[in-house]
């Protein structure tokens, strides 16, 4: 048959040994396939008795540079690379004394395994990184159609089925599977080693050309993903969806210590497209909140927030935030839920809930729970920070951006205004700062009593998000009996005019967060003056687009 390649030759070179000698040993004994090999393999295989011809010896070349250079040579490559129907190669080949190579079996240093240990050090993980195999591999894949390659030791059995079937020969229908797998394996062994590289510059022990704050994208990086589940369907019924996790090490930049990917999910209907969106949202949220604190998540915009002495506490305050938009939210909470919580917005509230995420929860709140069978319950393990990297898809390609997280010292922030916040001023200042981020642009959001009372998202100007963001300040102090104004005002990006000021200043502002940086920012500060209001530039824009 056409697609037969006869096993002639064969180079052996693999750190994983299992199986090597019995497959070294039918090759040459059954199929009198010449073996070269090298270093620790060829070792082995002499050992076990089976005749090798070692790789300095058939090159020509001795290993050096404490074997860093032993496989890179031309009488190695040119016999995996040259196409066996090119006169023009083949009389290349013989006027340099290249033979043909027919067979590579090849498995790769274990990077993995190395850099694992407590005590590797930098150098010791850079030595372990396989230069020969994978070009071997690689090589040898690129010509599948005269070549086998080998690069896991399940395939033993296989590869000797098909030669005691065709007279030691494989079908191209075996070369090609096993050429995919090859890359698949260069592949997933490049981006392990470039994702512990960038676990390395993140942490410190090497000069960093970038940081996490200051992300600087690399040239290349590849991802693996792993189908974690099918879903419903996507935004809308009419679209499929699914929902992937990071298979590999790069989750430690795309993937925090409580991811919501991976989140045990209690109990309830499956997770949709949307309630995956919104509960990132929403828990991405509520982690930057150092206190007890709840999120209670809209549509991708927190409709209420607080932070209070426990989480039951602070549910109350988040719901009082809005009770309307609350219904088929997303709740979370930076702690573990107690029953008295559970029992609030099940038994009291009467709230239906899409989905509640939190780090753990009692046994007493499951047991309420279980009384809710379609209600989404994900516990995370923890609320420790946050990805390093986001991704987004367009059209063509993907972008990415280091995640912004709320971590300012406000040490740092300017006050330009005569008058200085109070100090129950900076405290709703710093949690309506923490929260704002979350909201959709032009992003403005109301606190009072570290409540996120009035919020205004997703307007084309915005004075427009200041007008709706105080007049549900308004409405939520008239429903809670609250006296109206005092409110601090956090905007995720500078004022453009005055007009901003003016607007909140009417509604009853006394005290103003935003980055500042604007060309008319002394129109502002002359209205905050003219207003009594205490203004703070944080140097930071949070705008989520």
């Amino acid at each position: 048959m056409a697609d037969l390649g006869k096993v002639s030759r064969a180079l052996i070179s693999v750190t994983d040994k299992t199986g090597v000698v019995e497959f070294a040993k039918a090759l040459a004994g059954e199929f009198g396939v010449e073996v070269i090999s090298t270093g620790g393999t060829a070792k082995v295989l002499v050992e076990a008795g089976v005749p090798v011809v070692p790789i300095e010896e058939y090159t020509g070349f001795p290993e050096m540079m404490d074997g860093r250079v032993k496989t890179l040579h031309p009488k190695v490559h040119g016999g995996l690379l040259a196409r066996r129907d090119s006169e023009q190669h083949m009389a290349e080949a013989a006027e340099h004394g290249i033979g043909m190579i027919d067979m590579v079996v090849v498995n790769l240093y274990e990077f993995e395994k190395t850099v694992a240990k407590p005590d590797v050090t930098f150098i010791d993980a850079i030595e372990h990184i396989d230069i020969g195999g994978p070009s071997m591999l690689r090589s040898a894949a690129k010509n599948a159609d005269a070549v086998t390659v080998v690069s896991d030791p399940a395939d033993y059995e296989a590869v000797l089925a098909e030669m005691r079937a065709n007279d030691g020969a494989t079908t191209l229908g075996l070369r090609r599977a096993l050429q995919a797998k090859v890359y698949a394996t260069t592949a997933a062994y490049d981006t392990a080693i470039s994702d512990w590289m960038m676990a390395q510059l993140e942490g410190g022990a090497v000069a960093a050309p970038f940081a996490a704050e200051q992300f600087e994208p690399p040239a290349a990086f590849s991802l693996k993903l792993e189908k974690a589940q099918d879903l419903r369907y996507g935004e809308n019924p009419h679209q499929t969806a699914a929902v992937y996790r990071f298979a590999d090490d790069f989750a430690g930049l795309a993937s925090s210590s409580a991811p919501l990917v991976g989140a045990d999910q209690l109990q309830g209907k499956p997770l949709s497209y949307n309630n995956f969106l919104d509960a990132e949202a929403a828990w991405n949220a509520v982690r930057d909140l150092e206190e007890p604190g709840v999120i209670i998540l809209k549509h991708q915009n927190p409709c209420g927030s607080a932070v209070a002495a426990d989480v039951t506490e602070a549910y109350d305050r988040a719901f009082a935030c809005d009770p309307k938009s609350a219904f088929g939210g997303i709740v979370a909470v930076n702690r573990e839920v107690p029953l008295s919580l559970v029992e609030h917005f099940a038994d009291r509230d009467k709230l239906f809930v899409e989905v509640l995420i939190a780090p753990s929860f009692t046994p007493e709140a499951l047991e309420r729970l279980a009384k809710r069978p379609n209600l989404r319950v994900l516990a995370t393990g923890g609320a420790e920070g946050h990805a390093k990297l986001e991704m987004r898809t367009v059209d063509g390609g993907m972008l990415v951006q280091c995640v912004d997280t709320v971590d300012e010292d406000p040490e740092t922030f300017t006050c330009p205004t005569d008058r200085k916040p109070t100090d129950a001023e900076m405290r709703d200042l710093m949690f309506a700062w923490k929260v704002c981020k979350t909201v959709k642009s032009n992003a403005i959001l109301l606190a009072k009593d570290e409540m996120g009372i009035g919020m205004g998202p997703g307007q084309p100007n915005r004075v427009d998000s200041a007008l709706l963001a105080c007049e549900r300040a308004d409405e939520v102090c008239e429903r809670l009996g609250k006296e109206k104004g005092g409110y601090a005002c956090a905007s995720d990006a500078f004022f453009p005019f005055r007009d901003n000021v003016d607007t909140l200043a009417a509604h009853g502002v006394t005290a103003i967060i935003q980055p500042g940086g604007s060309v008319r920012d002394e129109e502002s500060i002359a209205a905050c003056n003219e207003h009594g209001i205490a203004m703070l530039f944080t140097g930071t824009r949070h705008f989520r687009h």
